[in-house]
């Protein structure tokens, strides 16, 4: 198995709370709500416990996969900068698509269940991403020759990395930093259940894919955080199992096989009646209701 890099940075992941949870009792912030705190890292917990055993299955698929390898890249300093550009790009396509279908959005909805935004929202994983098959999206690279300890240390750091962006204490940094990394700002943005705000901002440690391929939106103004619709709860259970409860409760209810594999697959808020709106759905409402006012 490689370096378990996120256990050892929990010390540190600690320090930096305390911190934040300090200024925030000196400069009067309302940045944080203890149930909800200890649900989050009660969920990041969780996450670390499971991955336990998830981690060494995955890890033997991309080690079965390595073995029909294209190329042998090895571990030269170039290697794992390439890596951090395959690692990084495939997860930004992987977020993407936990924001549009619906089966992903299950387990990644818990990330985005807090009505808050610091960095013990940072904690709050899912407990189902590995079991569901997310881990998928990054077969090519093994396949493409990068060792499998490699892959799954450049994931490791990447959520590394996205730790310490889950602040609201830092608000822009310097223009060329902003332009490539992913930052507090354009995180917070991710955050937002603002119809502006849904679904952008999906890189992980460099915001370019989103400029690339459409999906950036600059800070305007404060997120509202949490869901279109809250779950109103700290209970670690419901926060992890409650989009898949809801997923089937519409199957049971579908009335036809077109209808399940749309709830299952569609995007999150697609509903055959309408009662439910999805962020396309929403965003077009919008602009009618702009362009109506006009």
């Amino acid at each position: 198995m490689p370096p378990d890099i996120i256990t050892y940075a929990i010390p540190g992941f600690v320090l930096l709370m305390l911190l934040e949870i300090i200024v925030t009792i000196y400069e009067k912030k309302d940045l944080y709500e203890p149930k909800d705190a200890v649900s989050s890292i009660s969920m990041g917990l969780g996450n670390v416990f499971i991955g336990l055993f998830t981690k060494t299955i995955i890890l033997g698929i991309y080690y079965a996969v390595y073995q029909f390898r294209l190329f042998t890249l090895g571990y030269a300093w170039w290697v794992w900068v390439l890596c951090l550009f395959a690692d990084d790009f495939t997860y930004y396509w992987f977020h993407r698509s936990s924001h549009t279908i619906r089966f992903f959005w299950a387990s990644h909805v818990i990330h985005h269940s807090s009505e808050k935004y610091n960095l013990a929202t940072a904690l709050r994983q899912n407990w189902t991403g590995n079991l569901t098959g997310t881990f998928l999206f990054w077969l090519w690279m093994p396949l493409m020759g990068f060792h499998p300890i490699m892959v799954m240390s450049m994931q490791a750091i990447s959520l590394l990395y996205q730790f310490w962006i889950h602040t609201e204490l830092i608000h822009r940094l310097p223009a060329p930093i902003e332009f490539i990394f992913n930052t507090p700002s354009h995180h917070r943005v991710h955050h937002g259940s603002d119809i502006d705000y849904l679904d952008r901002n999906h890189g992980g440690i460099l915001i370019i894919w989103d400029r690339l391929f459409g999906t950036f939106t600059q800070e305007k103004y404060r997120p509202v955080y949490g869901l279109t619709t809250n779950i109103k709860t700290f209970n670690p259970l419901r926060i992890a199992s409650h989009e898949w409860i809801a997923i089937w409760n519409d199957v049971r209810t579908a009335g036809s096989i077109r209808n399940a594999l749309h709830y299952i697959f569609d995007s999150p808020g697609w509903s055959s009646d309408g009662s439910r709106k999805t962020t396309r759905q929403l965003r077009k409402e919008q602009l009618l209701n702009t362009s109506g006012e006009k």
